[in-house]
């Protein structure tokens, strides 16, 4: 799967891949095939992306266009 969101989150915050590879605790390599969707990125690793850049995965994976995460309410 091809995720050009995860390439233009990076781009957009100026941000290099080895820096998200460390992030993610993984190699730069791997960090490149993920982009490229030369890889399927792990559930795990995508809810880190969300988490770090602050936006739903549903944005990365382009089933909306919102960035917002919208959190549910406890009472």
């Amino acid at each position: 799967m091809y995720l050009k969101r995860i390439k233009e989150l990076r781009e957009d915050n100026d941000l290099l891949q080895k820096q998200i590879a460390i992030t993610l605790n993984i190699t730069r390599q791997q960090y490149g095939l993920y982009e490229n969707g030369n890889r399927d990125i792990p559930i795990e690793k995508l809810i880190k992306l969300a988490n770090f850049y602050n936006v739903s995965v549903d944005y990365i994976l382009e089933r909306t266009n919102e960035k917002k995460i919208y959190k549910k309410e406890t009472n």
